[in-house]
């Protein structure tokens, strides 16, 4: 007979292979259990997401994990107002007395909702709904003092999963409604979890042409992105809060987002479901092999291939520019004995896959060199990932050859030719160490 937390193993295994998400709950096991994760849920989730919400996260309270989840209540504290004849425009009315009675009473049942459907589904949490988050007003503007963590690490100490309410109160006595956003991004300073979840119905960010971004490595992509002027501000807002939280939290920490019902799946497998963030690192250009590390390049490039570049490999090649992350976890390697730059190598570590090195990678060789070439052979389960990105292909005998940029037939034609011409004797050219 299966226990309960391996019948949950089993199902998350259908989302992805049973060793990532041993891997996964391992990993996340080895934190300590108050800084595992902070979740945050909006109001309209708690409206319209209940179930899918509760069952997530009694998934995570089954396999012996405890996140700190933070609620907030907006849409139904409008509706309360408004049932109550009071405009939440108006800060007159919306601080009166009798408008901080709706927000206490709407925050205290939207949170017992929720803990009460967790309960059901066999989950053990418990409702805070003060005495966590210290605050004072400048207006109409509430500013957090100080964070009480007592309340969080005694639930968590006892089994249950802390279910905060984003509610504030003044040295007066005052409530106030600080927003989730504006809660989790103290909570999180003060525990520095390993993992920030920003949950919404519409799952992870997309870009403007509506597809997913499944990594954002924001010290290559963060300035690129804001300067995009398509970026919906749904999108916007998520990518300065992201930024914001990571600044101040350790290089292992992230910010993943994604739906209720898929927040499984991007937390135990390597491809996720939704967008996940992370502070990254920069892609650095070497104009030539002067400034490069041939050791750690060579470790590289052995580890993405399974086999270390031929002996002389640095001496025979023409580079033209070597693009390497910062911990040479990630590289691009090209040369230019052509009219048009042919990019020899693409590598991404195993260690690496999942961070967004890869896509960053590949968006500043998009940027820097507009007209390019490359090859894999035809059977590189990374094709897909390149057919995406490239303009056009050609496949003749195990090759395929892809460029991008290029429009006139003289120019295609020829870098077709000379990728072929080499790829008898040179083998294999790109990985990415597995699908990122």
């Amino acid at each position: 007979m299966l226990s309960t937390r391996e019948l949950i193993v089993k199902l998350l295994s259908n989302f992805g292979g049973r060793k990532e998400v041993d891997q996964y709950l391992k990993q996340f096991a080895k934190v300590e259990q108050k800084r595992f994760a902070v979740i945050k849920v909006g109001g309209r989730l708690l409206a319209d997401e209940l179930e899918a919400l509760a069952t997530s996260l009694n998934f995570l309270h089954q396999v012996g994990l405890t996140p700190v989840v933070v609620h907030g209540a907006g849409p139904q504290i409008a509706a309360g107002l408004a049932e109550a004849e009071l405009d939440p425009a108006d800060w007159a009315q919306r601080s009166s007395p009798r408008a901080l009675e709706v927000v206490r009473r709407v925050f205290r049942r939207e949170n017992l909702r929720l803990v009460d459907t967790l309960e059901e589904m066999g989950a053990r949490g418990r409702p805070i709904v003060g005495g966590v988050f210290e605050a004072e007003l400048d207006g109409s503007s509430a500013h957090l003092t100080r964070v009480h963590t007592d309340a969080i690490e005694s639930s968590i100490r006892a089994g249950y999963m802390p279910v905060l309410a984003s509610l504030g109160e003044t040295a007066g006595g005052q409530i106030v409604d600080l927003g989730p956003d504006l809660a989790v991004s103290a909570l999180a300073r003060l525990l520095q979890p390993y993992k920030i979840v920003l949950l919404r119905a519409a799952g992870g960010l997309c870009d403007e042409f509506g597809d997913l971004i499944s990594a954002i490595n924001l010290a290559e992509d963060y300035e690129p992105m804001l300067a995009e002027p398509g970026l919906a501000p749904a999108t916007r807002h998520k990518l300065e809060l992201s930024h914001a939280l990571l600044e101040d939290l350790p290089r292992s920490s992230s910010v993943s987002i994604t739906s209720p019902d898929l927040l499984a799946r991007e937390l135990f497998t390597h491809k996720g479901s939704g967008t996940l963030v992370r502070r990254g690192e920069r892609i650095v250009l070497h104009p030539d092999l002067s400034t490069v590390d041939r050791p750690r390049l060579a470790e590289l490039l052995t580890a993405a291939f399974g086999r270390p570049p031929v002996a002389d490999y640095f001496e025979r090649k023409q580079f033209w520019r070597i693009y390497l992350a910062d911990s040479y976890r990630a590289g691009a390697v090209l040369t230019h004995d052509g009219p048009v730059p042919y990019l020899d190598k693409f590598a991404v570590t195993s260690e690496a896959q999942g961070e967004g090195i890869g896509g960053s990678l590949w968006q500043r060789l998009a940027r820097d060199v507009p007209r390019l070439y490359w090859r894999a052979r035809i059977d590189n389960p990374i094709n897909p990932w390149y057919f995406q990105r490239a303009d056009g292909s050609y496949s003749r005998g195990p090759w395929t050859v892809f460029w991008s940029g290029l429009t006139d037939f003289p120019a295609i034609q020829d870098c077709i030719e000379r990728a072929l011409a080499e790829a008898p004797t040179l083998g294999p050219a790109h990985s990415l160490g597995g699908a990122e």
